[in-house]
């Protein structure tokens, strides 16, 4: 382990980021808070859609689009414009990584072909997110968050067990998407470094939507039965549920028949471990509604602090029910630097997630606030590019920048 932790994971790896909304911009956050430069390429005058998806707003900029854009540079190119695919081209065979989420084809009509790539930028790993592939019935066709959860079945296991169908709280689909996009693009990486040269990397969002299912997606496969709705239950754990207590709630996660004899006896019934209903968890799971009443009456003794202190001494995992303020104010998130604080240039010193992984050797980092629309143009024009301060005013002016 070294003290001095310069550089992170990526440094030196250069990402053309044309993506926007959620998915690729949390993917290439995520590389550039390992390091990599991030050129986020944006609409002049407008950039990605999520600077507007307010309020809130910090100054003038969507708490949305701060959310998921630091460690970057913003560089605004009007792609319609023959000279603003030129600067793009130019751009991308000084990279490492292009990635994009447009609708199937687009790179291609713009002449960014495979062909195009290995003649000028056999280097490049290109990531393409889409909603569905270029396959199947749906291939080429866009994707949303809110209805690949519809699609692959999520909404149809969330929520209350006799309620209707529910979406997660957070667009879970488009953040595993990100998160499988920079796995990717990582890897593509590493394979590079034997063959020197980039590939093409597909995530799609349905893919995803369908891959997050795991378990429950793997119990439909083996036993063919339809699952459903246990609330905040678990298919094949109990008690795995959160209990209202004599006063708060308490969320339990008895993992296994050791935990559940501890927590039978911190209860006071430590009969519970004998009985042949709830002895092992396979039978708890088929007598799940008799074991859940019986633990809600007995919780109902104590509030949810006094249960946590007991539980947590015995070993039995357990936790507060929080409020998303309750989470990040919490002492657990300041020791774990969750919680991160950085000037930005307009909309003064705010607050953002931190980073939620740490390398040994290498480093991770907030380095920049997410950018103002255009911050870099300039810079990245004359000093990558090469252009001139007479060519740069002319695309200006011209509305190509």
């Amino acid at each position: 382990m070294t003290e001095d932790k310069s550089e992170g994971a990526l440094s030196g790896t250069r990402v053309i980021d044309l993506t926007r909304v959620l998915a690729g911009p949390f993917c290439t956050m995520n590389l550039g808070d390992m390091g990599a430069e991030i050129i986020k390429i944006e609409r002049p005058g407008s950039g990605d859609d999520t600077r507007g998806w307010g309020p809130p707003f910090a100054g003038t900029e969507a708490a949305y689009f701060l959310g998921v854009n630091r460690n970057k540079r913003s560089v605004t190119l009007d792609l319609k414009d023959p000279r603003g695919l030129d600067i793009l081209k130019k751009m991308i065979t000084q990279a490492d990584v292009l990635i994009e989420n447009f609708k199937a084809g687009t790179l291609d009509r713009w002449g960014i072909t495979a062909e195009w790539l290995e003649q000028n930028a056999p280097q490049v790993v290109l990531c393409q997110i889409t909603g569905y592939g270029d396959r199947g019935p749906k291939g080429g066709m866009p994707g949303y968050d809110f209805l690949l959860q519809a699609e692959s079945g999520l909404m149809s296991i969330t929520g209350e067990v006799d309620g209707g169908s529910m979406k997660l709280g957070v667009a879970i689909v488009d953040v595993c998407t990100g998160m499988y996009a920079a796995m990717c693009i990582t890897a593509a990486l590493n394979a590079r470094t034997r063959t020197g040269r980039g590939q093409v990397v597909s995530v799609t969002l349905f893919d995803t939507s369908l891959s997050v299912l795991v378990n429950v997606a793997s119990n439909y496969l083996i036993s063919t039965k339809v699952p459903g709705r246990f609330g905040n239950g678990h298919p094949n754990i109990v008690p795995y549920r959160e209990f209202p207590c004599g006063e708060g709630e308490i969320a339990l996660a008895v993992g296994n028949d050791g935990q559940f004899a501890q927590l039978a006896k911190a209860v006071d019934h430590p009969e519970w471990a004998d009985d042949e209903r709830f002895k092992i968890n396979a039978n708890r799971v088929r007598n799940r509604d008799t074991i859940d009443g019986l633990i809600q009456e007995a919780l109902a003794a104590k509030s949810a602090d006094d249960w946590i202190t007991q539980f947590v001494g015995l070993g039995i995992p357990c936790s507060m029910v929080n409020t998303v303020e309750e989470a990040l104010e919490s002492e657990q998130a300041k020791a774990n630097g969750m919680v991160a604080e950085i000037d930005h240039p307009t909309a003064g010193l705010i607050r953002m997630l931190g980073i939620p992984y740490q390398f040994s050797d290498t480093k991770e980092a907030i380095q920049s606030a997410p950018p103002v629309l255009g911050a870099d143009t300039d810079d990245v024009l004359k000093n990558q590019i090469g252009l001139t301060e007479e060519e740069v005013s002319a695309l200006m002016s011209d509305g190509v920048i």
